[in-house]
């Protein structure tokens, strides 16, 4: 690690100091019996084995407690080398104690960054930390991995050199629970991209005139702006997303940044009309309210404080450290750089201050009637302001909205609690349907059309899995997400291990741990699953809830074994319906509501009053897509008044994106649910997360205090559980999670097997000390695995193999210290006989010195010795001093020819480093070109294939053109000659429709003469009864009557009978002109869609025209670079081969060079022995001559 970052001031918090790994590994250690063991308060706790009983073990603990425990619940503790790992898949044992202790340890020394194999796992440290400074930014640019310590920029850039080298889109998934620190994660994420792909282009910047800020500004500007919409204050976070977002940054083929859009999952609209304690609304309503704009609050119809709007006032007003003021100025800056304009943000604070005034509507419910009606309209005429609506229409919309009843539109009532549903309905689409424009409005800004998109960096923040005391509709959609992610992440780490043995050539059964959880993928979202049957009771009528609990039991009670009959509730735990086991753990789920939340009802005819707004053109915009009821009955029966062309013109638009041109289509949207929505957006996102190289960033809460430095244990492993930390290192122990390259492997174990690993071949001295292993029983060959660079470990094998060196090197140390003590004993031993030799001898001396010292004679001796070589001693002073003379001047040349020669040497090495730079930097040049020729050679091969399949493609375009147009002019005759046969179907229709009135004219008057006979033949059964003295008189007369009146039945019966047949035959006129209504809209439709068709093959012909071109230009310049190179690499070649001559001549220049500075070492030594000599002579002569005086 360089030495520069280890100065820099966020150093601390990233890497481990010297001091640190020195104190860590002095600590004691005994792997039999230091172990972890679970305890109540802080998840683990350290302790030592003292006995062993069958399967129970007696541990005394770090607090020195003695307990006794299962062995399986003893897990096993790492050495000290391990301790605060940056990579906690290295470690040798993996389970549950061992990552929450390295977490632990990491984070008290604020190290929130750890690696855990695939994941990169974060903890909210709740205080600034100086980690993502531009320096630290520079630190981490085009650094690998394992370079640096861990961070999320370490994740970030290897994504984005995956990008550049690769040529595949990545994505860097970032989950956690609410206030873990995902949003700010992944604010830094999309800065830390903006700043590595920043282009200086001038396309990148806003034009003159206009609002915005340059490309990179208005990326990371985003946040703001969204934020504002889409985060609030919960329990757990005070700017928390109540939305999941992918958010893709597009860069061109060389890396530099072209631009971003966002995708949105499911966000918390029901926090618009309630907030739960401690929680607020969405930040726009209290930065509207705050007084930024002195005159907004005026414009807006907001006299009131914001403690006056319900929808917004249910719990916290405010945010502790937090001025919503200051929030409005830097979301209205945002906006700015952005580029919105003015009208656009007026009509965002339009709809939003209409939503705060919708909660203030009142209705009350008529006495003794199923009515509710309008208490007051001062609030509704406010909200229909800012809507720009008529406040009577929009009420009357509310309380007696137009409903249809078979064939009729009529106005049905609605009492209290329908209103009250309608409005909070009302209140959340409308914002759902705003901030689903935002988010279109924020990708019009970040498309920089100028740029080509080649290839992207998606970016998903999204909810973690949840497990509440009350879990309900949307918590079952959260974690199925996870459900579907978590599978994601296990599919791939398992193809990332089947390419990493394939390529090392292991024989291992593979296992697709994603398949572990289709079980519970298959239980919520296949056909009879928990999704399909809510769609199907949302359309059963008198559905209920209980319904739809009660179909699911019957369905998957005891047949499914992830669906359970939930537990009772425990604590604060709410009253759950059913139980589903995730991967996480078991939730109850709560079902009261789900239909009404998966149906999401409108109040159709206030949307319709919506759709005609006057001065909020963001209103007529978010709701151009939704096609009120009135207009799809006349779309589904066919009607062609002059109403519904009219309405079918202002809808033209909804109706295309749906696909119009069918009744059936009409009628199926109309029972889109929230699930269908859902669902849909998550296959989308799984689709396009499958084709991206994934990242994975787990966010951690580490205690609900929001306090700094402390870490709640059962909160993190739960939280480890829901994000797939855990479930990482089970699949890791099926495999083999450690693995050594030979080299090192050899140097660290060949104590194991000394004469094995004599071998010069790493790998063949790495097996046979394997092999010695297994043959001693040590290892078998299930354990372990011999790949083609590296051996591959089972869990905790490296552990047992530490062990037995550990063993070896006691030992060897041992035997080592016993023999360096008795060498030592035997030195001393030699050292105090030496040293009685000499008293022996100084004793005797000392002796004969007292007997001597009083003889006279002896002192006579001592006095004449001295004088005897007096004279001699000077003559040979005199000429040693002469000799002294001569080798000091010899010394002085020498010294002066030795520093001129050492000069020269240290030069001509300089030069020699310098041109083995030179030539190593030569060859890497060499190296990187003939990579470069075999890329661009592959590249060209490639240009090749996709030329002549699009070249094949256009052919096949071509020809499907030209059967288009003979179909075009097929339809176009089908069309006249229909157009033909409806006009003499009307034309007989008319005629029809003249004989009908006529015959109707007749039986009227046939109907009227009956009548008059009816009449008659009462008055003569009157006269009947009062003349019977007369009956036989008029009898003939009576008879002649009846007569009449029987003829004039069988008339009237066949006058009947002819108009049932004139009916008849107007029924069949009339469903024959139906038919051939439907046969021509049908037609028309075809012809449309042909039309479409023909305009987008041409477009595609155009588009795979101007490609060819393109690639053309580009196979161009390819080769004319590709001849550049072969040039360049020519003169390499050259430079190389010249620079090679110069070394030889430098090679022997240096050894002629060697062998000088050997003679002048060898003439030095000599003189130097010289030297010596004289010294130690005139020494003896000065003694001699001091004795003498």
């Amino acid at each position: 690690m360089a030495d520069s970052f280890e100065n820099d001031p966020g150093f601390p918090y990233l890497g481990i100091s010297r001091e640190d790994k020195a104190k860590s590994l002095a600590r004691p250690f005994d792997s039999k019996k230091n172990c972890w063991v679970p305890d109540a308060e802080e998840g683990f706790v350290q302790a030592e084995i003292t006995a062993t009983k069958g399967d129970q073990v007696t541990v005394v603990t770090a607090r020195g407690n003695e307990i006794t425990v299962k062995k399986d619940e003893a897990q096993e503790m790492n050495p000290p080398k391990y301790d605060k790992t940056e990579d906690m898949a290295n470690l040798t044992f993996l389970n549950e104690a061992s990552v929450l202790a390295n977490l632990k340890e990491r984070y008290a020394a604020m190290m929130i960054y750890t690696y855990s194999g695939l994941f990169c796992v974060v903890i909210n440290p709740y205080k600034r930390l100086p980690i993502y400074s531009e320096s630290v930014i520079k630190h981490y640019m085009g650094k690998r991995r394992n370079e640096m310590p861990p961070h999320l920029f370490a994740t970030s850039d290897e994504a984005y050199r995956n990008m550049v080298q690769d040529k595949e889109n990545q994505s860097m998934l970032i989950t956690g629970e609410s206030g873990a620190g995902k949003t700010e994660n992944t604010k830094k994420v999309i800065s830390y991209f903006a700043i590595v792909g920043a282009t200086q282009s001038a396309g990148a910047k806003a034009e003159e005139g206009k609002k915005g800020g340059t490309l990179e500004e208005q990326i990371v500007q985003t946040n703001p702006v969204l934020e504002a919409f889409g985060n609030a204050k919960t329990v757990r976070n005070n700017n928390s997303s109540r939305f999941g977002k992918f958010i893709r940054t597009h860069f061109s083929s060389a890396g530099k940044l072209a631009g971003g859009d966002i995708e949105h999952y499911l966000l918390e609209k029901s926090r618009v009309v309630r907030q739960a304690p401690g929680e607020r609304c969405y930040h726009i309503f209290y930065q509207i309210m705050s007084g930024f704009d002195p005159s907004l609050r005026g414009k807006l119809k907001l006299e009131n404080e914001v403690s006056y709007y319900h929808f917004c006032a249910q719990a916290e007003l405010t945010i502790e450290g937090v001025n919503d003021k200051e929030e409005m100025g830097l979301t209205q800056e945002a906006f700015d750089i952005m580029g919105f304009e003015d009208t656009e943000v007026m009509d965002l604070y339009k709809s939003t201050a209409g939503i705060m005034h919708m909660g203030e509507m009142k209705f009350k419910q008529r006495p003794r009637e199923e009515q509710a009606e309008q208490d007051g309209e001062e609030d509704a005429a406010n909200a229909c302001h800012n809507f720009g609506v008529n406040h009577e229409e929009f009420l009357k919309a509310l309380t007696k909205p137009r409903v249809r009843v078979g064939t009729e539109w009529v106005n049905k009532g609605q009492n209290l609690e329908q209103v009250n549903w309608a409005v909070a309905g009302l209140a959340k689409a409308i914002y759902a349907r705003m901030f689903k424009w935002l988010i279109s409005r924020c990708n019009k800004t970040l498309d920089a059309k100028e740029i080509q998109r080649d290839f992207f960096i998606g970016v998903l923040d999204i909810a973690g899995f949840e497990i509440f005391d009350f879990n309900s509709f949307e918590q079952l959609w959260i974690n199925f997400v996870n459900e579907r992610l978590q599978q994601f992440f296990n599919h791939h780490m398992f193809v990332l291990e089947q390419e990493e043995y394939k390529k090392e050539g292991i024989q291992w059964t593979f296992i697709d741990f994603g398949l572990d959880l289709q079980a519970c993928i298959e239980l919520i979202e296949k056909p009879l699953g928990l999704i399909s049957m809510l769609d199907e009771e949302c359309i059963v009528p008198k559905a209920t809830d209980m319904t739809y609990v009660q179909k699911l039991n019957d369905q998957h009670l005891g047949k499914h074994p992830n669906f359970q009959k939930p537990k009772p509730p425990k604590g604060k735990q709410g009253e759950a319906h059913f139980a589903i086991v995730h991967y996480a753990g078991t939730v109850r789920y709560n079902a009261t509501s789900f239909l009404e939340k998966n149906k999401d009802p409108l109040n159709d005819t206030a949307v319709a009053v919506l759709k005609h707004a006057e001065g909020n053109q963001l209103l007529l915009d978010i709701w151009s897509d939704y096609i009120t009821q009135f207009v799809r009955s006349y779309y589904e029966f066919g009607g062609s008044t002059m109403l519904f062309t009219q309405k079918l013109q202002e809808e033209q638009a909804a109706l295309a994106k749906e696909g119009g041109g069918g009744g059936k289509r009409g009628k199926s949207s109309s029972f889109m649910t929230v699930s269908m929505i859902y669902r849909e957006s998550l296959n989308n996102l799984m689709n396009m997360l499958y084709q991206t190289h994934p990242h994975f960033i787990r966010c951690i809460i580490p205690n609900e205090k929001k306090q700094s430095g402390m870490i709640d244990s059962a909160l993190v492993l739960n939280q480890l559980t829901c994000n797939g930390v855990l479930e990482g290192i089970r699949i890791c122990r099926k495999g083999f999670p450690n693995r050594m390259i030979y080299p090192d492997f050899r140097h660290r174990y060949a104590i194991l097997a000394a004469d094995a690993a004599k071998d010069s071949d790493p790998k063949k001295a790495s097996t046979g000390i394997t092999d010695k292993l297994c043959n001693e029983g040590h290892l078998n060959d299930e354990e372990f695995k011999v790949g083609n660079t590296k051996l591959f470990f089972k869990a905790g094998i490296l552990a047992r193999l530490e062990d037995l060196r550990d063993e070896i090197l006691a030992k060897i140390l041992t035997g080592m210290q016993a023999r360096i003590r008795g060498y030592l004993g035997q030195t001393d031993l030699r050292r105090r006989r030496d040293q009685q030799a000499g008293l022996l001898v100084v004793q005797r001396n000392v002796r004969q010195w007292c007997t001597l010292r009083t003889w006279d004679w002896f002192k006579l001796f001592g006095k004449v010795k001295p004088m005897l070589k007096t004279e001699k001693e000077v003559e040979a002073m005199g000429e040693l001093a002469v000799k002294i003379q001569n080798l000091e001047a010899a010394l002085a040349t020498e010294q002066g020819n030795r520093a001129v020669l050492e000069a020269q040497l240290s030069s001509l090495v300089e030069e020699k480093n310098a041109l083995f730079l030179s030539l190593e930097k030569e060859k890497a040049n060499l190296q990187e070109a003939e990579e470069k020729n075999t890329k661009l050679e592959a590249l060209k091969a490639d240009l090749d294939r996709q030329l002549n399949d699009i070249s094949n493609r256009l052919e096949d375009m071509e020809e499907r053109n030209n059967d288009l147009q003979k179909q075009k002019k097929k339809a176009d005759n089908d069309i006249n000659s229909l157009q033909k046969n409806l006009q003499d179907m009307e034309l007989n229709l008319r005629k029809a429709e003249g004989e009908r009135q006529s015959r109707e004219h007749n039986i009227r008057a046939l109907q009227d003469e009956m009548a008059a006979q009816d009449e008659t033949v009462a008055k003569l059964n009157k006269e009947k009864k009062h003349q019977e003295e007369v009956n036989r008189k008029l009898m003939e007369d009576l008879q002649a009557e009846e007569d009449k009146v029987n003829h004039m039945s069988k008339l009237k019966a066949k006058l009947e009978q002819q108009l049932d047949e004139i009916e008849n035959g107007m029924d069949r006129e009339k469903r024959q002109r139906q038919d051939i209504e439907k046969g021509r809209r049908k037609v028309d439709g075809e012809l449309k869609v042909a039309a479409e068709t023909i305009e987008e093959i041409t477009k595609q012909k155009h588009d795979i025209e101007q490609n060819l071109k393109r690639k053309e230009g580009e196979m161009h310049q390819l080769s004319a670079k590709l001849e550049e190179e072969s040039n360049l690499v020519a003169k390499l070649q050259r430079q190389i081969k010249e620079l090679q001559q110069r070394i030889s001549e430098l090679n022997e220049e240096l050894e002629n060079e060697r062998q000088s500075r050997g003679k002048s070492d060898r003439a030095r030594s000599d003189l130097q022995r010289e030297l010596e000599e004289l010294s130690e002579r005139l020494d003896e002569a000065g003694g001699a001559t001091a004795a003498q005086v």
